[in-house]
């Protein structure tokens, strides 16, 4: 297992927040979603090496209020991060929300060597938000959820998310890391996605020629399954699908097998 390692530094003058782990060729870049950080990568990290980053409004990277925490603005973050570490191309592994690496690897596809995406945001006209994410859209609503945030509701929504049993050791990890910046940037993220945003965000997936690993929770309610095979049939590379029976939005918390499967995925390279 490779040690990983935290850093934290200013790229154009903003804040940011990763994490690494020793890598040969060219690293993985894993990209988190939300309710998480690039602390929810550390397993990965450590199976596979490569860098995970915290995206705005997470972790150690900015969290001002006048930053525009969107796809569009993850993008050029990610695109300026990569640029700032000297880092030509990268293996995107993306998670939820971290699918606006798709952003990237649309504009910038000789970036890409191979692409994994796990119960990410589709990026198709028609997605039909899960409960939760409708209370975070909903002006006044979405800042009296964050408002009544304690670990108690933070347990009953994972379990929404993820069938399986939250360990406390990973519930603290999801709480201690929701503080005020957080809150405030999940809220405008979900609040910019506007009729056709996303859509827009993925008009040229058919552009990513990279061979791809799509990682699926067969119960995932937040993201359903059936955008595993839209993505499949939308990259323009060569894709592979694993469906994961009886797990949730976070298929790894529930089965063993998944890091194992894109860390021999990512070694292909």
């Amino acid at each position: 297992m490779s040690e990983v390692e935290r850093h934290t530094g200013e790229v154009e003058g903003l804040p940011v927040g990763w994490r690494s782990a020793p890598f040969e060729g060219t690293p993985a870049l894993y990209l988190h979603g939300v309710l998480a950080s690039s602390l929810m990568w550390t397993p990965f990290l450590e199976e596979t090496g490569g860098l995970a980053l915290d995206l705005p409004g997470s972790g150690a990277s900015i969290k001002a209020g006048t930053f525009p925490y969107s796809i569009a603005a993850f993008d050029g973050f990610i695109e300026r991060f990569l640029d700032w570490r000297g880092i030509d191309s990268v293996k995107l592994v993306m998670h939820d929300f971290g699918a606006a690496g798709l952003a990237f690897a649309q504009r910038a596809p000789e970036r890409v060597e191979s692409v994994v995406l796990i119960d990410a945001l589709p990026l198709f006209e028609g997605h039909q938000w899960q409960r939760l994410a409708r209370i975070w859209r909903t002006p006044v609503l979405g800042e009296l959820w964050m408002g009544c945030l304690s670990p108690r509701l933070l347990r009953r929504a994972l379990r929404d998310w993820s069938p399986g049993p939250i360990l406390e050791r990973d519930l603290r990890q999801f709480y201690t890391e929701l503080d005020f910046g957080t809150q405030r940037a999940t809220l405008r993220l979900h609040r910019s996605v506007k009729p056709g945003t996303l859509a827009a965000a993925g008009a040229g997936l058919g552009e990513i020629d990279a061979p791809a690993l799509i990682v699926w929770g067969d119960l995932d309610p937040v993201n359903p399954v059936a955008a595993a095979e839209r993505y499949a049939s939308t990259l323009g590379g060569e894709s592979e699908i694993m469906i994961v029976s009886a797990a949730g939005h976070w298929p790894w918390f529930e089965s063993r097998k998944v890091i194992p499967a894109v860390a021999a995925f990512l070694a292909r390279g």
